[in-house]
C-alpha cells in the first residue's frame, strides 16, 4: 500500500501535540517519573507508531490493572502503551526487566517530581 506523501510528518505532528498534552496532564495522578520510550523515542514515525509511556507511580493496584487506570483517564487520542511500575519495581528490575532497560537506556525522561 503506498504511503501518502507527507504522512511522517503529520504522523509526528499529531504525536508531538499528544505527548505534550498527555504530559501535562499526567502531573494530576501522582506519578513520580515517566519516559517516553518506543519508535518516537528513537525518531522513527512510521504509520503504526504509537506513544510508548513508561511510568513510575505509588499505587496499590495490580499491574495489569495499571495501564488501563491511564487508559481512562488520559482520553487518548492516538495509539498509546503505558507500563506502568511502582518505585521499588523500578528500581528492583532496572536490569532484568527489558521494557524498565529500554526505557533507561533509549528513553527520554518526560517528567520527573
Amino acid at each position: 500500500m503506498p504511503v501518502r506523501i507527507g504522512f511522517a510528518q503529520q504522523r509526528r505532528q499529531l504525536l508531538e501535540a499528544e505527548l505534550a498534552r498527555v504530559t501535562s496532564e499526567i502531573s494530576n495522578y501522582g506519578i513520580e517519573r515517566a519516559f517516553l520510550t518506543g519508535e518516537f523515542a528513537l525518531g522513527k514515525v512510521m504509520p503504526s507508531t504509537e506513544l510508548e509511556l513508561v511510568i513510575v507511580q505509588r499505587t496499590d493496584r495490580p499491574f495489569v490493572e495499571r495501564s488501563d487506570f491511564f487508559s481512562s483517564h488520559l482520553s487518548q487520542r492516538i495509539g498509546m502503551h503505558t507500563y506502568v511500575y511502582t518505585p521499588d519495581e523500578f528500581e528492583q528490575c532496572a536490569q532484568s526487566n527489558p521494557v524498565i532497560r529500554r526505557a533507561l537506556s533509549i528513553g527520554e525522561e518526560i517528567f520527573s517530581v
